[in-house]
């Protein structure tokens, strides 16, 4: 099977395609013939030598990659949920060694969704990791209610469009910050405010928001403290929070956190639910398989819309 993999971390001349062995499965796992593939920051991250890097340095040559979208081939003697022949998605064994940048990924049956038969195999693709994120974030973190305010930072961005649908379904009232060129995007995703990042200092337009979602991370967290009110939440996915920053934010009655989503079917199955419904909808950036090179370096911009995904022949 096709393959790319990284035998050191570094840059994206690091990434190799190479032929390798179809995965054997394990009793609990299918094997998917891989349709597409979605990346995120941490696939560049991880493939400079941070993000989760550490947790899989010592399995190389690594695969990158978690996020698929394909039909499974294959079934383990335990998996009942699946048949040959299924369409699923999911995010597949993340935090650690996902193997998804592949054309055929071994994956744990618990960790997939069947697809929606009304998306393409690249948009169930975009509605792994980031919309996981989102997920998991606003309603088993946050426990986000409707009436209460949100303010998304990067709100155009692939975890952020997310987070603006999802908040927006529930009847939250929903402030995204993006650029100006994205602020029409933003709007039409649901939000009810924007805020535009380079022109505007957004601690001085929004305040009384009960959760701050962050994108972004650097000073964002240290910043968003006071629009919160006393007893509301900021998660912050990028990287985690120096404690002194944790500890201001409790003074002013907020709870501060990083957050990392985790593979669930179960979620998966839930977000399959709200796409076959049309409550959510993935903005795709469409590569092929043969340019993730430049994908990655798209990424690597920060200021993409929504999610790059790849298509495999």
């Amino acid at each position: 099977m096709k393959a790319i993999i990284i035998n050191e971390f570094g840059g994206t001349d690091k990434l190799q395609y190479t032929e390798l062995p179809e995965p054997a499965i394990k009793e609990n796992e299918v094997l998917v013939k891989v349709h597409a593939v979605a990346i995120n920051p941490v696939d560049v991250k991880t493939r400079a030598g941070k993000g989760v890097a550490g947790r899989i340095k010592n399995e190389m040559p690594i695969i990158l990659g978690w996020d698929i979208s394909g039909v499974v081939t294959a079934t383990g003697s335990d998996v009942k949920e699946f048949s040959i022949g299924d369409e699923v998605f999911g995010m597949v064994n993340f935090p650690g060694h996902g193997k998804a940048y592949a054309e055929y990924v071994a994956a744990p049956a618990s960790h997939l969704a069947k697809k929606p038969g009304n998306v393409t195999h690249q948009q169930a693709a975009a509605t792994t990791l980031a919309a996981l994120t989102a997920y998991q974030a606003l309603f088993q973190q946050a426990a986000l209610q409707k009436g209460q305010r949100v303010l998304v930072h990067a709100a155009a961005g692939g975890v952020g469009h997310f987070v603006v649908q999802l908040a927006k379904h529930i009847g939250a009232h929903v402030i995204g910050t993006s650029s100006a060129a994205n602020k029409d995007f933003v709007m039409e995703l649901g939000a009810d405010e924007h805020v535009d990042y380079k022109n505007q200092l957004f601690e001085e337009v929004v305040k009384d928001v009960d959760l701050v979602f962050d994108g972004v991370g650097g000073d964002i967290v240290r910043r968003s403290i006071g629009v919160v009110k006393p007893g509301g939440k900021i998660i912050s996915i990028p990287t985690g929070i120096p404690a002194e920053v944790v500890e201001g934010a409790k003074e002013s009655g907020v709870n501060a956190f990083f957050f990392l989503v985790q593979s669930n079917g179960t979620d998966m199955a839930a977000l399959a639910d709200l796409l076959e419904r049309g409550v959510i909808r993935p903005y795709v950036n469409h590569f092929d398989f043969s340019q993730m090179d430049l994908a990655h370096q798209q990424q690597e911009t920060g200021s993409t819309r929504g999610r790059i995904v790849l298509t495999l022949p």
